[in-house]
């Protein structure tokens, strides 16, 4: 895009996630004068990569799914070199590992779809029901269920209380960060739908070329580095360096703690912490990209991210990806190398660890009823956006920086 002028701005963005990023587009294509403050050294947020010793390591364990419409909407899929997990799970049980997978991607997934070899047959009515309703039933309908937690959502669909311990919720924890299920039901069938209706992959150069593409399209001066903010002011932002930045509209973008203190009196949901632990070994446990998940709840899962990527270590390396609940605890990291070992059935003790990541408030706590979305304006010219505010996902993110948009503008019209 072309330069953008260094005039006093009409609109400043505090942060520089997906949220931030999607507004600040948005308003410059609109004709704003824009400035996207970062307190950081880089875009992104939550989703970065680091590269440490040829070795790339997202900051927590991320995937990113194809079918999002703001995903669609936004990036150019192609140039993010896109490498596909296999469309299902390793799902280790109290009885032994089993594989489920969507048979209609991959052939080899029917056996497992015969009663009794995994799911018993009411298991596998209720699921084939639960994958129909929420594949093709319009966005609009799902939206309008009654919402509950997933746990009562999954056995009011008729799936068994076996099939759900063993299975689903190993999983589910892994998407919500939590494992009783307690999450809105809303939001895991639209999770569930785009999950059924897209493909769930890693960038070749990590997650965080995602929001270094959208940052691609910013016009030149808008974003600044390192320029945290140390509050809002009545006639803009004023930044940690004590230089105040005017502005008759202010977007606040940053995570929910940091928009909290900057926007005294709003109020935000607990947050879901994960830590993610990365090991890198001679030879790949398992050789295929496929996520693993442990029904005993002693890891979230776990995979071989080389087989995924080959990009994310160096030739001949493997690198073994692996998230847990909560904070990085005294003796976690070897009782994880301790459970790894199990779950890939090879020894562990020559891996090695060569990064760890505790994301806190890695997602918000979805609880019902959780409204899908939520106005992003809480004062004349104030704004507030971020996935905490619609859904903790990267749709969630870019659609609320996406309506911060449209509400100021909307706002600057009628004005």
């Amino acid at each position: 895009m072309t330069s953008h002028s260094h005039s006093t701005p009409d609109s400043v963005v505090v942060g520089s996630g997906l949220a931030g990023l999607a507004c600040a587009l948005d308003l410059c294509r609109a004709g704003q004068r824009v400035v996207l403050v970062e307190a950081s050294d880089g875009v992104g947020g939550r989703m970065r990569t680091d590269r440490r010793n040829g070795f790339l390591l997202d900051r927590g364990f991320q995937v990113f799914n194809t079918s999002y419409p703001q995903v669609k909407r936004r990036l150019n899929l192609r140039e993010l070199r896109l490498r596909p997990f296999t469309p299902g799970v390793i799902a280790h049980t109290s009885t032994g590992p089993v594989r489920l997978a969507d048979p209609t991607r991959q052939r080899s997934a029917w056996g497992a779809l015969l009663p009794g070899r995994v799911l018993s047959a009411q298991d596998l009515l209720a699921l084939g029901v639960l994958l129909a309703r929420d594949a093709f039933l319009p966005t609009r309908v799902l939206k309008q269920y009654p919402d509950r937690s997933t746990a009562s959502a999954l056995s009011e669909a008729g799936l068994s209380a076996q099939s759900v311990a063993e299975i689903f919720k190993p999983f589910l924890s892994g998407v919500f960060l939590e494992d009783k299920l307690e999450t809105s039901a809303r939001f895991f069938h639209l999770v569930w739908r785009s999950m059924i209706r897209g493909t769930l992959c890693l960038p070749a150069d990590g997650v965080g070329a995602v929001p270094a593409q959208l940052a691609d399209g910013l016009p030149d001066g808008v974003l600044r580095l390192n320029a945290p903010v140390d509050m809002l002011t009545p006639d803009g932002v004023l930044l940690s360096d004590g230089h105040e930045l005017p502005a008759a509209s202010v977007v606040v973008a940053t995570d929910a703690a940091a928009a909290a203190r900057l926007l005294p009196g709003l109020t935000v949901p607990d947050g879901r912490t994960v830590t993610t632990y990365y090991h890198a070994a001679e030879r790949p446990p398992l050789t295929e990209p496929t996520l693993v998940v442990d029904s005993s709840g002693s890891v979230l899962n776990t995979c071989v991210l080389t087989q995924v990527a080959p990009t994310y270590a160096p030739p001949g390396t493997a690198l073994i990806s692996t998230s847990v609940l909560g904070a990085d605890r005294l003796g976690s990291a070897d009782r994880v190398l301790r459970r790894l070992s199990e779950l890939y059935g090879t020894e562990t003790s020559s891996w090695r660890q060569v990064g760890s990541y505790t994301v806190e408030r890695a997602l918000p706590a979805m609880e019902p009823p959780w409204p899908l979305s939520r106005t992003t304006r809480i004062a004349p010219g104030r704004y507030v956006c971020g996935d905490y505010r619609a859904t903790g996902s990267v749709q969630g993110a870019l659609a609320s920086g996406t309506r911060a948009a449209r509400e100021l503008l909307s706002d600057v019209a009628s004005r």
